[in-house]
């Protein structure tokens, strides 16, 4: 307190203010110099040289050869000459015989005035400066800075105990954000693990879609082959009918041949000349060589045509399987394609859900680490309330 108003004096060659920085607090001083002394309690005329520090609200002096042993250590003596309280004392500067800047201290306790002298006017002016704001320190004063210690002890306990608080709170929040973080980490293991799965389903999709279309291909293959086929035996059923037609028409011609050549060699008497091709028999018989040739060619072709159609049958067969076969293919290829589709769609619903509850752990997390960095502003706060505090109780110790 004093030593923030003992920085406005400046040294002199007789004083100089106290280096506050390089002092313990209980060894601060305000102001410290040499100056001139009369005799107290008695009028005289003789001025001595005294070396004087103002500590707090007491103004101490010794022999001036004190003072070179004051600044080389910083400490002051503990056994002074003498000790003059300056709480309520009136300050004012006097003129003396020889001593113009000398100042008067008074008090209505003291017998008589203490008077003082300085070197010069400025001297004069800090020295009166500084014992004006000494004198200001009262009994009453002192117990208002009691009251004070009091309530800043109080408010210490108070921020204490929030500070405390504080911390407990940081350690839950610091768990919860470790936590939340492993569980971030396990979200984005298992969102790997399902976005491989997922690039496994699509790949397993596309062979599977390319089967489904090479079973396709073939299935419209064999259907066009199959279709062939019956086009094919149809035109053998109607040529082997038509055959059948034909050779029941040869079948009945030879028998009327037969007949008629029957009924010819039965009337006619066997022929003398030697010109058999002119005969009707020999016609007959011609004829019905005619038929039976033809009737045999008539036969291998329906023997073909017959053939053919077995061959026609067991090829409509195989391709019936086949169709079969590959409609079996399909079906299983689609029933396979709707689950995969299926485990794929739920695949990509974990997967949202696992994004959206990795956003919500994002943003918890986001939150944590923002209520941590609150706690620690709260935390720096109190440290800061705490450095105040202790000035302020070493600005009020001032007051004691």
């Amino acid at each position: 307190m004093f030593a923030s108003k003992s920085s406005s004096v400046s040294p002199s060659p007789s004083m100089e203010q106290a280096d506050s920085d390089a002092l313990d607090i209980s060894t601060k001083v305000q102001l410290y110099g040499v100056l001139w002394k009369r005799p107290f309690g008695r009028q005289s005329a003789k001025w001595s040289r005294r070396f004087f520090i103002i500590k707090e609200s007491f103004l101490l002096y010794y022999a001036e050869s004190e003072k070179k042993s004051f600044e080389s250590n910083k400490y002051f003596n503990i056994h002074p000459k003498g000790v003059i309280p300056l709480g309520g004392c009136i300050v004012e500067p006097k003129e003396e015989a020889n001593m113009p800047y000398a100042i008067k201290i008074s008090h209505e306790d003291f017998h008589g005035n203490i008077v003082l002298a300085a070197e010069s006017e400025f001297e004069q002016a800090q020295w009166l400066e500084m014992l004006q704001e000494s004198g200001k320190v009262t009994w009453k004063n002192a117990q208002l800075g009691e009251a004070m210690i009091e309530s800043l002890e109080a408010q210490g306990l108070q921020l204490a105990k929030e500070k405390q608080e504080y911390l407990d709170k940081l350690m839950e929040e610091t768990e919860e954000l470790c936590l939340q973080r492993e569980q971030k980490e396990e979200l984005e293991r298992l969102n790997q693990i399902l976005e491989a799965e997922k690039q496994r389903f699509e790949e397993v999709v596309r062979e599977l879609r390319l089967e489904q279309e090479e079973i396709r291909r073939e299935l419209e293959l064999t259907a066009r082959s199959l279709k062939g086929v019956e086009e094919e035996k149809k035109e053998l059923r109607s040529l082997t009918q038509s055959l059948q037609n034909t050779l029941e028409e040869l079948s009945l011609e030879k028998q009327q041949m037969l007949e008629m050549l029957e009924e010819n060699e039965s009337q006619v008497p066997p022929a003398t000349s030697p010109n058999k091709e002119q005969s009707p028999i020999w016609g007959l018989h011609c004829s019905l060589r005619q038929i039976e040739e033809k009737m045999q060619q008539l036969l291998q072709e329906k023997l073909l045509a017959e053939k053919r159609m077995k061959e026609n049958e067991e090829r409509s067969r195989a391709l019936e399987e086949e169709r079969e076969f590959y409609s079996s293919q399909s079906q299983a290829l689609q029933n396979s394609l709707s689950e995969l589709t299926a485990e794929k769609q739920q695949a990509e619903r974990d997967l949202k859900a696992e994004v959206k509850v990795r956003m919500d752990l994002e943003k918890r997390l986001r939150e944590a680490e923002e209520a941590l960095q609150s706690l620690e502003q709260g935390l720096n706060s109190l440290n800061c309330n705490k450095e105040k505090e202790k000035k302020m109780k070493a600005d009020v110790s001032n007051l004691r």
